[in-house]
This record gives C-alpha cells, structure tokens and sequence, in this order.
C-alpha cells in the first residue's frame, strides 16, 4: 500500500472512534441521560465498570470536543507510523490508563477520554527516547511542541478536570512504549548495502575486501 493510502486508511480508522463518542454524546443529550455514574470511580467494585466505559462518556459539548481533535490526530498518527504496534499499544493504553486511575485516583467519578489522549501523547514522545531512529525522534518533536500545553494538566488545577487521568494517562504512555520499542516497524530497520545476502562479489566493481588485504596480495 502506498503512502496516500496508508493515510487515508489510517484517517478512516481514527475516524470511527471519534464518531462513536458523537453518538454517544447526542444520545446522552438527546435522551436527557445523566451517564456520569458509569465513570471510573477508584476502588469500588462498580467503578470497575468504568474502566471500559469512561471514555466514551462526556460532560459537555466542550469537553467532547476538547479530546475529540487530539484523539483523531494522535490515532491517525500512530496507525499510520506504528502500524505494527498500533492496535496492541492502544488497547494497552486504554486499559493500563483506566486501571491506573481505578487504583490511585481521587473517589470521584471520572469520565473523559483526556486520559487516554494523555496516554498517546506521552507513548508518541516517549517512542522517540526509547528508539532513538529518526521517525520516532522526529514525531516526538511534533507532539512536544503541539501537545506542550498539556504538562499543564498533570497537576491538581481546575475544578472538575480528573487531573489523575492525565497523568496516569501519561505514565501509562512511558510504560507502553518501553514495552513496544523492541518491535520494530519496516521503515525504522537500518540495511546495510554491504550484508546484504541478495547480493555477491560480483555486483561491485571491486571485491569487498578489496582495501583490507595487504598490498602483496591484491591484482
């Protein structure tokens, strides 16, 4: 698949979770659904719950819309440059991300998906000091300055901003991206022309040991 539409596909998939946190919300809305009860609430049986529901579950117009761009841009961003680890680090930082708050968060209910943006955040960052190629270097620059404004929310701030998600949110991220930076993607291995198996003596000009042999011995 070419570039253009490895994009393309990678925009498309970001796109439906984007899409199912729109309907979820105007069905709230529209139903005049009171859902905040269905958010993480941190060490109580049914605040397990929540760890798979919270997410997907909004406030307001603002707040929704709040994570919705980072949400499609980062997935957009890691499907497309991690595709092999895409799929198995965001479930790893769905889950890791709501377990975390479940454990050590206020006894408050939680709801947003600013967690798991959070988590994305740092996974994309950190990429770049656990690889250490180009791309990844190159990615956790971009995320750094755009996303900069985000250290903001890893410290006790606003009311009614679960600040424990985003921070959780961004351990999570640091924990997921050790565990994956030993996968590496296509574009990040390093070839070598001269190991190259595909090729013999015979395609080079000289003999590859054509400088490391005494001067007595060459032709």
């Amino acid at each position: 698949m070419n570039t253009g539409k490895r994009l393309i596909s990678a925009a498309k998939t970001a796109f439906i979770p984007v899409m199912i946190l729109w309907i979820v919300h105007l069905i709230k809305v529209l139903g005049n659904f009171q859902w905040g009860n269905w958010g993480i609430f941190p060490r109580d049986i049914k605040g397990l719950y929540g760890i798979f529901l919270a997410p997907w579950i909004h406030g307001d117009f603002s707040h929704l819309l709040s994570n919705s761009v980072p949400l499609f841009f980062l997935t957009t961003l890691i499907l497309f440059f991690y595709q092999r680890v895409a799929i198995t680090s965001f479930i790893l930082l769905y889950l890791l991300t709501g377990a975390l708050v479940w454990v050590f968060a206020r006894p408050v209910y939680h709801i947003g998906a600013s967690g798991v943006v959070y988590s994305m955040v740092s996974f994309v960052f950190w990429n770049g000091i656990f690889r250490r190629n180009m791309k990844s270097v190159v990615l956790a620059l971009v995320v750094m300055i755009m996303y900069s404004g985000y250290f903001a929310g890893i410290v006790p701030g606003e009311k009614g901003i679960s600040w424990e998600s985003h921070l959780l949110g961004a351990i999570s991220g640091i924990v997921v991206s050790f565990m994956m930076k030993n996968y590496i993607e296509s574009d990040e291995v390093e070839v070598d022309p001269w190991k190259d198996d595909d090729y013999t003596p015979k395609d080079y000009f000289l003999d590859r040991d054509a400088f490391d042999r005494p001067k007595n011995l060459r032709d």
